[in-house]
């Protein structure tokens, strides 16, 4: 019963998130919890503790992390001035006309926003406020605009420049390193947060395509549900359309072809996004100081819960390895059936699972370091596995009936839109992302190919 104890630990946790307490907090507090009570039977050795100063130390002075905040402030900058609301004006101004041209638009706009801020909730609520009263007024069915919203709001989980890879791409980093020490090479090769940002661009391109391709089929077979924009398209729509997207997407690419063209790191990448943020807000003359203010603070504290989650889960590692957490996942992987591959499925399920209850933060920090240097032992490439975490998370925040996604549109989404409306319209494109990762297994160099070309 005592080499089960890492698993308890994991329960623990567990239990107090569903209760409601602090994620940080949790993560600290019950393996403290737990390291206490097993000293005090001889089960946990208090020296494995000292490790912690280290480790804290190594996280603020990790170059990769400082990218965090200013990835952040990029996004929020775009997210609170009216740059997402010109470029779906833009976009609409060309496409609104055309059958399934609105709802192509808003995916298109969904996209860069979700390129831009990284953070689902963010890109969710934007587009639900601007776009979802936009599409219903232009006789959209309700379920293809929800559906179009919560999908678009989460790709921001798989198309770079975003935080979330920015956090997995740290943390698959090490949990490759430490894989390759325990097959015994002592001169580890390393995987970086540029590698994983090319090995997800192509896939995200592809779910945008698909996303892009089941809107053009439903307004050609089922028109009603996707109509033309009822007004007129407007003089000039050309000129508008590059005022528009010209500006973002060319931040956009510059901060991504700056890290793919091995120009800059993710870090100095992401301050000339933040920088150049703030110049286009203030170009499009909606930056002030109550503005800037709200900016700061928005982004102070979504860094401030990324680094103490970060802190909380570098206790619980240490907790959990001293049990000998790391032993007992990898036997239990070994004495799997179907073996690597038995032992991915389970991964991918478990994770999916909790990305019903769990922000991609926490399952970043807590699950992937215990599964991952047990899966990449056996033979995964880093990539590759991290571009399919990270699709399999998009799915769950999409799945009815916890998916947050769908939390967040039913915030601000009008009192006609029923909550089965927004249900029904998510299936579609859950089917496209389970395609998406079926594509994945089936042909690994759509996240491989691209990183071996650039480095």
């Amino acid at each position: 019963m005592v080499e089960y104890l890492p698993l308890v630990l994991f329960a623990a946790v567990f239990v107090a998130l569903l209760a409601g307490y602090s994620v940080a907090a949790t993560l600290a507090g019950v393996a403290l919890l737990f390291a206490l009570v097993g000293a005090a039977f001889g089960l946990f050795d208090l020296g494995d503790l000292g490790f912690l100063p280290s480790r804290l130390y190594g996280i603020v002075t990790n170059q990769t992390l400082i990218a965090v905040p200013l990835f952040v402030l990029m996004g929020v900058t775009l997210e609170r001035t009216r740059i997402a609301e010109t470029l779906l004006e833009s976009l609409s101004s060309v496409m609104g006309g055309v059958r399934g041209g609105l709802g192509i638009a808003v995916t298109l706009v969904g996209m860069l926003m979700a390129a831009s801020t990284g953070i689902v909730g963010a890109t969710v609520v934007t587009m639900g406020l601007l776009a979802l009263p936009t599409m219903l007024r232009h006789g959209y069915d309700r379920r293809l605009a929800t559906g179009t919203i919560c999908a678009t709001g989460t790709l921001g989980q798989i198309i770079p420049p975003s935080i979330a890879l920015v956090l997995l791409g740290d943390v698959l980093s090490g949990a490759y390193q430490q894989a390759q020490l325990s097959l015994g090479a002592f001169s580890p090769k390393t995987v970086s947060v540029g590698d994983l940002f090319a090995g997800a661009l192509l896939p995200g391109l592809v779910l945008v395509a698909l996303y892009v391709g089941y809107l053009a089929v439903t307004a050609l077979i089922t028109p009603k549900r996707a109509p033309g924009a009822r007004e007129p398209r407007g003089e000039g729509s050309l000129g508008v359309l590059l005022r528009g997207l010209a500006p973002p997407l060319i931040l956009i690419v510059a901060v991504l072809g700056s890290i793919l063209g091995g120009f800059a790191t993710p870090t100095e990448a992401a301050g000339v996004g933040a920088m150049g943020a703030l110049l286009l807000a203030a170009a499009y003359r909606s930056l002030n100081v109550p503005v800037l203010k709200e900016i700061c603070i928005a982004t102070v504290k979504t860094t401030s819960m990324v680094f103490f989650i970060l802190i909380g889960a570098s206790v619980f590692s240490l907790v959990f390895r001293g049990y000998g957490g790391d032993e007992l996942v990898q036997g239990l992987f070994a004495d799997m059936p179907g073996g690597v591959w038995g032992a991915t499925v389970i991964v991918m399920l478990v994770i999916f699972l909790l990305g019903f209850i769990l922000d991609f933060i926490e399952i970043t920090y807590v699950v992937v370091p215990i599964v991952a240097p047990v899966l990449l032992a056996m033979g995964l490439d880093p990539v590759w596995l991290g571009v399919l975490i990270a699709v399999n998370l998009q799915t769950s925040f999409l799945t009815p009936p916890f998916g947050f996604a769908l939390f967040y549109l039913r915030g601000v989404a009008p009192n006609e839109v029923a909550t089965l409306d927004i249900y029904r319209g998510v299936v579609p494109f859950i089917v496209l992302q389970v395609v998406l990762m079926l594509v994945l297994v089936v042909v690994p160099e759509l996240a491989t190919w691209l990183p071996g070309v650039l480095y």
